[in-house]
This record gives structure tokens, sequence and C-alpha cells, in this order.
């Protein structure tokens, strides 16, 4: 049962029950002060762990973003790209998750702790004071009551009138008190009900408003995540096929480390240790040189080198070679040693010891030393060609492949029996018995051995399908530029390629789109088939650890060429497209697109995947071993947007995979470039050479209006015609297409942080303020 409600005519009779019912109440307000000084030092407790928590995130998020990975090689590809800049991004979430923390330690103090506070001191703290009051009173009114009685009765009329009259005002005022006091009581009781509940509902509404604005982040990270889950496994897999080609370079120098020597300028290099003579009776001194020799102009070449300090420790030194002769035993106490005369110091021998006898041996034959040696280099013979045998071949395993095998799991990732493939290469590659191998029906021959012999076909021509000479211009386009440029360089050098290999190569390219078209079922999707075709087709002449890094560009030119195959082999390219060697200029980053919606968070752009992701149950079966890895997710190297900037694109969003037909792909495949945009003063075309007239152009652009204060003085400046620099495909239908030369009328500045608003052949709408240079 509850507290009994406080009768006002109770406080005449001031029964022992009444006060009982008074004790009561005060013991609850008493319980009630307690609890609430208990929950506001538990707040307090919990925003300094707020405070506390907010640092840390902070701090690790510092740490995120203060970190950058470095590179092998001399490029990226956009998958690395995106994984470094990720660091970057879960910062900036973490940022914008703070950001709301921050907002609900802040909501906690103004709808939690104050209200209480003022609560406890306002409201228990005046009840509490009138307690003190109606105590004092109490004990007032009784004494004077027991005083009184004590009168006695032989006093005079008058006298015992007035003590009546003090003690009946004494009483009104007592009862007067009292009912004021029994009122406050109850008013507390029914009062502190919504005063305390109140702000704890206002504090878990700031709760839940924190968690929902997670939940929004998280909403709007969901798309850069699945973005770069699929960067992560492009790389991933580009890192497996990578992996085995550096261990295979690896073992075959380990093997043999002559016949793997890089091919530079240098006739011979390597360290010798040069003797150094010293005035009697100190000796010699041995100190230990990296040379280089060039036999065209007998440049000798000596830096001394201290491992212990790790770099050099002293200066270079350059002398012409005059001539070499090796020093005999008999003439110093040292092994492997020969002497050198350079032009400007003749008569001066200088003694070099080598590593070992056979080090020796072979500087003296660079050096034309006495003792020259000839080191036999091995020679590979293979009798395939590009030949009527040899596209023979190619039709009969594709041939095959497509009757029987196009919907194998891991079609090309699994390896056949090595005994197997050699046989039926051997059968195939032989004029007598070609055609009477019959690939489609027999079941002598599976399908993972002919994708094996169709490979090692390829893999054992003279020359790579794309040529040695082009080697290094399929793979610049693939390192820079944006994906309409990338297209166009591979679709100008395939037109480049000898008669015979262009026709191969397109045989062969059409049987893998056609392969990928079937992606849901074989788990070959166009990032897949580059990882196994990108060394097949593309070899560069010289084996090193460089050459390998460029794998990853090699399975990028060939995703183009599969991806854009109808456009590449059945177009021709365009006679105005420059070299592909000197495409190191791209165009600029597109600025990001804003959001609508005043306050609105802007929207991650919705990645790409490929319709091989719904893979009807592949998930729960397990691939066959293969050759690299098995992934599922389709490339993104020449027709996918920048996941931090592009819009998304057309189509329904089904759980977790996009559900798009190929037109919707091919429309929203877009040009995004890839390098820094270009400086303010050279987009507005102001000569850098005159700072008066840059600061004056400047100052009409950027600097408020004084008149009204305000800087739309930046648009009504700006309605001018501008060209286009830099070609690009619209992702949205608010934005202008437009090719290089494009000329745009009544250009101005647009709402969105860098993009201007222009007309083009009638039509009004967004452009890349970095795309365009005003006339």
């Amino acid at each position: 049962m509850g507290l009994q409600p406080l009768e006002f005519s109770d406080c005449y009779l001031d029964s022992p029950w009444f006060r009982e019912r008074v004790r009561a109440h005060e013991a609850e307000l008493e319980k009630t002060n307690k609890f609430i000084k208990e929950l506001l030092k538990d707040g307090k407790n919990l925003i300094a762990a707020t405070k506390n928590l907010s640092a840390a995130q902070r701090k690790f998020a510092h740490s995120l973003r203060d970190f950058k990975f470095e590179f092998i090689g001399d490029a990226e590809t956009d998958d690395e790209r995106y994984i470094d800049a990720s660091l970057h991004e879960f910062s900036n979430f973490l940022k914008n998750l703070e950001e709301q923390r921050e907002i609900l330690a802040l909501s906690v103090t103004e709808t939690l702790i104050k209200p209480l506070e003022r609560f406890r001191k306002e409201q228990l703290g005046a009840v509490k004071e009138e307690k003190k009051k109606f105590d004092k009173e109490t004990e007032k009114n009784y004494s004077l009551l027991e005083k009184h009685l004590n009168l006695s009765a032989k006093k005079k009329e008058l006298q015992l009138q007035e003590a009546d009259n003090l003690v009946e005002q004494n009483r009104k005022h007592f009862y007067e008190l009292s009912l004021e006091y029994v009122c406050k009581l109850q008013e507390i009781q029914e009062r502190k009900k919504f005063e305390c509940v109140e702000p704890v509902l206002s504090f878990f509404q700031g709760l839940f408003t924190f968690y929902h604005q997670g939940y929004e982040l998280a909403k709007d990270f969901n798309h850069y995540k699945m973005a770069l889950q699929i960067n992560i496994q492009n790389t991933r897999n580009r890192f497996e096929g990578t992996r085995s080609e550096v261990e295979e370079l690896m073992n075959k120098i380990r093997r043999n480390p002559q016949e793997h020597k890089r091919a530079n300028h240098f006739t011979m290099e390597g360290y010798l240790y040069v003797q150094e003579k010293r005035p009697a009776p100190f000796g010699s001194n041995w100190v230990k040189h990296y040379c280089m020799y060039r036999k065209e102009t007998k440049k000798f070449t000596m830096i001394p080198f201290e491992h212990r300090s790790g770099g050099k420790v002293g200066d270079e030194e350059l002398f012409v070679l005059t001539y070499c002769t090796k020093r005999n035993i008999d003439t110093i106490d040292r092994r492997f040693c020969f002497d050198l005369e350079a032009s400007d110091r003749p008569g001066v021998p200088v003694t070099m010891q080598a590593f070992s006898e056979e080090d020796r041996k072979l500087w003296m034959e660079a050096l034309d030393g006495k003792e020259a040696v000839t080191v036999i280099f091995k020679t590979f013979f293979n009798s395939a060609q590009l030949d009527k045998i040899g596209f023979t071949i190619i039709k009969k395993c594709i041939s095959a492949v497509e009757t029987r095998g196009i919907n194998d799991q891991g079609l090309y990732r699994v390896v056949g029996v090595s005994s197997k493939v050699q046989r039926l290469l051997s059968l195939l590659m032989d004029a007598k018995t070609c055609n009477e191998v019959d690939l489609e029906n027999s079941v002598d021959w599976e399908v993972k051995t002919i994708t094996s012999a169709m490979k090692q076909y390829l893999r054992s021509l003279p020359e790579p399908l794309m040529t040695y000479e082009l080697h290094g211009e399929f793979i610049v386009p693939a390192k820079s530029g944006s994906p309409e440029s990338r297209v166009n360089a591979v679709h100008f050098l395939v037109h480049k390629l000898p008669e015979k290999n262009k026709e191969m190569l397109e045989i062969l390219v059409k049987h893998l789109a056609n392969v990928s078209k079937h992606a849901k079922r074989n788990l070959m999707t166009v990032a897949n088939l580059g990882v196994v075709f990108g060394p097949t087709l593309m070899r560069p002449q010289e084996e090193t650890v460089a050459a390998i890094m460029d794998l990853k560009f090699q399975n990028i030119v060939v995703e183009i060429l599969i991806e854009n195959h109808e456009k590449i082999f059945k177009t021709l390219p365009d006679a105005t497209f420059p070299e592909p060697i000197s495409m190191s200029v791209s165009p600029p980053n597109a600025p990001p697109r804003q959001s609508r919606k005043q306050g609105q968070r802007i929207k991650r752009p919705l990645a790409v995947y490929n319709l091989c992701l719904e893979l009807d149950d592949a998930d729960s079966h397990s691939s066959p071993r293969e050759d690299t890895p098995t992934g599922s997710i389709d490339s993104l190297s020449s027709q996918s947007p920048t996941p931090a900037f592009s819009s998304s694109p057309p189509g329904l969003l089904d759980g977790n995979h996009l559900i798009m037909d190929s037109g919707d792909l091919a429309g929203w495949a877009t040009n995004l470039p890839g390098q820094s945009r270009p400086s303010m003063v050279s987009w507005m075309n102001i000569p850098s050479t005159n700072p008066a007239a840059t600061n004056t152009a400047l100052s009409t652009f950027f600097f408020p209006n004084p008149a009204t204060g305000s800087d739309r003085a930046v648009e009504s400046a700006v309605h001018r015609k501008a060209r286009a620099v830099y070609p690009c495909e619209a992702e949205h239908s608010s934005e202008l297409s437009f090719q290089i030369g494009a000329i745009f009328e009544d250009v101005q500045f647009s709402r969105e942080p860098g993009w201007l608003e222009g007309t083009l052949n009638g039509k009004r709408g967004l452009i890349p303020q970095n795309y365009v240079q005003f006339l």
C-alpha cells in the first residue's frame, strides 16, 4: 500500500496517527533525495566516461588519418588507391561519430543533470525548510500550552484572559503552518513523479538520437564498405598471382644468378675490395667499393660503401680504364686480385680483389682482361607459332570449352595434370595428329586439361600475344587516367598489334567475354579472368621484381579488353587519339556531389556488383583447388566509379545486391579522373606571372561585396563562356556530358561546391569547375 493521504482536518486534531503519516511522507522524500543524489553522481561519471571514450576514439581516428601505405613500383591500381584512402575514410567516420557523442554528453548535462539538481535544490530543499518551521512551531505550541495550563487559577481574570488569547493566537498560527506543510508534502509527492522522470526520459531520447545517428552513419558507410570489399578482394586476387610469380623468379635466380642479370647500361657491376696503400710501415688497407663499368665508354666508377653504417662513406670516383691484368698469387698475399690502370694515372695500377675466382673471371671478361671467359646463357626453343596450326589449336579448345565446360566452377583456374596437358599439347601441335583430336566429344580429355593446354600454348609462343614492343605502352594507361581514356588507349594499341596477333587476341577475348557472362555458375568474373590471362597474354621481355609488380596492371588491361571487346575489335580507334605514351596527364578528380537536402549527410556511392554475386547457393559449396584463388566479385578496373565521389547508378538494391541490366551498367560507367585538379589560377586562365592581374581577378571572384557584406557577388560576377579541357561523361541527369573543346555559354557558379552551371547545345546542367577554362 502506498502513502496515506494527509487530511487537512487532521491538522487540527494532530493525532498520533497523523504524525505517523507525516513521518512516512518525510521518509519517502528523504529516500527520493538520496536517489537523486546518487543519480546525479552516476550521471556525472557517465559524462566523464563519455568524454574519455570520445578522446580515445579521436586519438584512434587521428592515428588512422596520419598513416599512409607506401606501394612498390611507380603506380597503384584504382583498388589500391581506394584501399590507401580507406584509413582516412575510417577516420572521418569516427570523427562524425564523436561529434554526435559530444552532442550526447552535452544533452546529458542539459536534460538530466541540471533539471534534477534544480528539482532537488528548489523543491526538496523548500520542503526541508517547511519541515524545520513545522517542527519549530510544534515545539513552541506545545511548550506554550503546557506553560499556560500550569497557570494558577487564583490569578486575576484579566491576566488569565490575556494568557488565553496568546495561546489561541499561537494555536491558530500552528494550524495554518501545519496546513501549509501538509499541502506542500502532498504536492511534492505528486510533483516528484514527473520532475524526476521527465529528465530521465529526455536523457534516453538523447541516447536514442545518438544511436540513431550512428545507425544513419552506418547506413551511409555501408555503400563505401561494399565498394571497399570489392577493392580488397581484387587486390587480394592480384596479390596471389604476383606472389607466385615472385617466388618463381626467386627460385630461377637462386638456381642460376648469372642467367637473370638485369639488363642495364653497365657491362659489369658489383662489390670489389680496393687496396689503399699507406706509407711504411703501415702497409695497406682494403676498402669495399661498389664498382660499375661501361665497356662502350671504358668508364669505371667506384663508390666506397660500409654495410655497418648502411650507406656510402665517401664520394664516388670515376676514371677511364686503360688496361686490366690478373695478379698472380706470388705477387700478392691475397687471392682473386687484378690490377686496373686509369688513363689519368699511367704507371700507377689500382689493385682490386673480387669475392671469388669465378667473380674475378667475370670482371676480367668485362674489362677485357687477359683471362676473359665467356658466360654461356641457355636458350629455350619453342615450336609454338602463330600459324595455321596455332589458330586451329585455339579454336578447337575454345569450341570444346564452350560446348562442355562453360559452367564449370573455376574454369581456367583449375589446373590439369601436367603429363596429360603435355600429351594433349604435343598432339595438337603436330600437323599429322591435330585434326584427329576430337575435344568436343571425347571423354579422354577433361575440360581442365583442355584449358591448361590452351594457356600453355599461349605461354609457349616465342613472343607474348600482345608483344614485347607494346608491353610498356599497354601498361601506361592502366596506371592512370579516367576509365574512358583507358579504354581508348587500349583500343588504340590493339590496332597497332601485328594482324595475326590481333586476330588471335580477338578470338580469345570474345571467348573470355562469353565465359564471364556465365560467372554465376563458373565463378569466373572479369577480374578473375584478368588474373589468369594477364601473365599469359602479356609478359615483359626481362624478368624482374619491378616487372612482376606490374602484373596487376596487366590484369587490368585484360579486364578492359573483356569488358569492351565489341568496341575494341569491331570498331576502328579514333584517328585523333594521341599516342598512349603521352597520356601521363589525366583529367582532375571530379568534385563530390552534395546532397540536395539541407543538413542531410552525403550518401556514399553504391558499389558496382557483378550479377554473379547472386551465385545460386554457390556460397554453400567449396570451390575446387586452383592455382590462384577464385573470387566472386567483378572488376572495377575500367568501368567502376570512384567509391568516394561518384553518384549511385540506376538500378534497384535488393538486400546487399545491386540488380541492374548491362545497359544500365554501361550507361553508368563514366569518366572519373585520376589526378589532382589544376590550380585555381590556371583554370581561371589568369597569367601566373602577373601578380597584380592575378590578385585583381581573384578579388573579383572570391571576395565578398563590400556594399552588401555577402558573397553573392561571386555568383553574379561569373556569367562567362568556358571551354572544356577534359572530356566528361555525366553521372547524373543534372550534369552535362562533353568532349574536349566544347564551349559552354552563360557559365556561373553552382550552389554545389566545385561545380559550375552552364549551357551546352541548348541544355543547361552542372559542370566540374576544374574541367574547364574560362574564355
